[in-house]
């Protein structure tokens, strides 16, 4: 009798450490899910970004190309001798 009392208390201590570690491991199963939702979110908020500054960059370059093109409407004619200034001549045709 005693040896069934001494088995039943090591299988209530078992059942007791499988309870532990299955609650342990649920734990980490939460923990593991809230890194991923919190990866996605970022991944998202990363990709918004991504297309925010591809939409700023064509922007620039469309800025830069009008500006490129009233640039070359200009010519500068270097005068000669010493602390002569550039003059600045405006074509008026246009392309």
């Amino acid at each position: 009798m005693e040896e069934l009392v001494c088995n039943a208390r090591r299988m209530n201590a078992l059942l007791a450490e499988i309870a532990t570690a299955a609650s342990e491991q649920s734990s980490g199963v939460v923990q593991v899910d809230t890194a991923v939702h919190d990866l996605d979110q970022m991944t998202q908020q990363n990709a918004a970004l991504v297309e925010e500054t591809a939409a700023a960059a064509s922007a620039l370059n469309d800025q830069e190309q009008g500006l490129a093109t009233k640039v070359a409407r200009f010519k500068l004619r270097v005068g000669v001798g010493a602390g002569s200034r550039p003059r600045v001549s405006r074509h008026t045709h246009r392309h």
